[in-house]
């Protein structure tokens, strides 16, 4: 029930996501003057720099930009800006300075004498570095009022040597052992990152709520994960239950989302969302990319069946909308009782037939058309249909064309070793190595994103540094490349098609990447 209540309460707020913690006016204002320079109403704030006192804008110098916006303080120049944390600064035995002199606690006038004249308890003078502002006595008291919140707020589940990182698996019932695989890829990648030092100084916690075989019970499991201690990003969930709606929530909550292992699931449009590995609609854009070269543009024709789903056939309908707009004559979709009829209408070997369901369902519409005489180009997502493709007729050898998000072709000789030695750590066999892979790219694109968003780490920079993320190779994918509005690293997929005779598997060309998704 919470998980609605939170949910529609952000979706409602107008001023962004939900916040860490909630901040009066005065509070608030104290926020914007210490991050970004800017007084309350028209007042201005200036800072006086150096020896000589030059007068900027404090937009240019704000406290943020040398504290960090953590208020733990960050190196910068050679200059180690200290901590201003209100409960250190007020500790009643006063604080020790880098050269070993001491000086007595602050309390909130000798803070103010600190900003505007550069001066601590003791009436020492502090690092000429540290500017000196002129504001009024309004922007002070709001600035100090924040100053004793700061250090609450923190985005939620990060912590001064810690980092708390949700995931949602099942631990019982058919995807216990599925969820066991995934939760073991990523205890490992974080006990390596952890025993490495951790990120930044924090080591990485991993919490697992198992999100049940229900919406309901799934919704309760997001409610756990906002209880008591949030977390700070969602990693790697495997959660069918929520399907879209775990994507909404993430948007709307302002909480990362990295390598979400629902096929259906979908960043597209989500700026909180970031998959390594395309998904369900990434390859099948890459099969119509594919088919719409390999066959010859006169008289081509497309069907594209699907189940009655309502995310199957919301596929269906952009993969139709694809291939018309690359000059497919004839596209046509079918529900499961329309593909009864279907072998009626394929007259030509040019025909192609796009599948989108269960791979037993592929498999008796195969045999229906080869009974029929009919013999389509066949195309599917490997996921789907990979269990029984080896079963169809033989008709159809080499005209079975399979996309695959990723192939071991793509692994690095250290990226295959790694994988390697997770399994033996975790005791993990080969059964589920498609979801071993998803959860350590996952696991490894969160990593990189958070070392790049450094000490002063917040969501806002943690989704940011993900953004930027050019040919990042993660060692058992393809390169990851992210972008403005780009969520899907590796958007595309290899194409292999099938010699039911050999009963081999033959990957035709390079990686196909794709240029936008559906």
């Amino acid at each position: 029930m919470r998980y609605r209540l939170w949910l529609a309460g952000a979706l409602l707020c107008l001023n962004g996501p939900v916040t860490a913690l909630e901040l009066n006016p005065q509070e608030t204002a104290g926020k914007r003057l210490y991050l970004y320079g800017e007084g309350a109403g028209d007042s201005l704030v200036q800072a006086r720099v150096g020896a000589a006192g030059t007068v900027l804008p404090a937009s240019v110098l704000p406290c943020a930009s040398c504290h960090g916006a953590d208020g733990r303080g960050r190196p910068e120049g050679g200059v180690r800006p200290p901590a201003i944390l209100w409960r250190r600064l007020t500790l009643s035995y006063g604080g020790q300075l880098s050269h070993g002199r001491s000086r007595p606690p602050y309390d909130e006038h000798t803070f103010a004498r600190a900003v505007t004249e550069g001066r601590d308890p003791a009436g020492e003078r502090l690092d000429p570095a540290m500017p000196r502002f002129v504001m009024s006595l309004r922007d002070m008291n709001n600035l100090t009022a924040y100053l004793k919140r700061l250090e609450e707020d923190g985005d939620p589940g990060l912590k001064e040597n810690s980092l708390r990182i949700g995931s949602l698996l099942p631990k019982a019932g058919a995807r216990a052992e599925m969820g066991a695989t995934v939760a073991g890829v990523l205890e490992e990648v974080f006990a390596r990152i952890n025993d490495n030092g951790g990120i930044h100084g924090r080591r990485l916690e991993l919490v697992v709520v198992d999100p049940g075989v229900t919406r309901a019970s799934a919704e309760a499991a997001l409610d756990e994960l906002q209880e008591s201690e949030p977390v700070f990003a969602l990693l790697a969930p495997l959660v069918p239950g929520l399907d879209e709606a775990l994507s909404e929530w993430a948007e709307a909550m302002g909480i990362p989302l990295i390598g979400p292992l629902d096929p259906y699931a979908d960043g597209n449009g989500r700026s909180m969302v970031f998959r390594a590995l395309a998904g369900l609609r990434e390859q099948l854009q890459a099969l119509g990319d594919f088919a719409g070269d390999m066959l010859p543009p006169d008289g081509r024709s497309a069907f594209i069946a699907y189940s009655d789903m309502a995310h199957q056939r919301e596929l269906a309908e952009s993969l139709a909308e694809q291939l018309r707009r690359s000059g497919w004559s004839r596209v046509q979709l079918l529900d499961n009782r329309q593909q009864r009829r279907a072998d009626e209408s394929i007259t030509t070997l040019h025909q192609a037939l796009f599948f989108i369901g269960a791979s037993q369902d592929f498999a008796e519409l195969a045999e229906q058309w080869h009974a029929a005489g009919r013999r389509p180009y066949l195309f599917a997502v490997s996921a789907q249909v990979a269990g029984e493709v080896l079963n169809l007729p033989s008709t159809f050898s080499e005209r079975v064309f399979l996309a695959y998000p990723f192939l071991p072709s793509d692994w690095t000789s250290a990226g295959a070793t790694e994988l390697a030695a997770i399994r033996q750590s975790r005791q993990l066999s080969g059964q589920y190595t498609a979801l071993q892979v998803q959860a350590y790219c996952a696991a490894v694109l969160l990593g990189e994103g958070l070392k790049r968003s450094g000490r002063d780490a917040s969501r806002k920079k943690l989704v940011t540094a993900l953004e930027a993320l050019y040919d990042f190779n993660t060692g058992l994918s393809p390169t990851l490349n992210f972008g403005p509005g780009k969520r899907v690293g590796a958007a595309g997929a290899h194409v292999v098609t099938v010699d039911l005779e050999t009963r081999r598997f033959r990957p035709l060309g390079p990686y196909l990447r794709i240029e936008e998704s559906l």
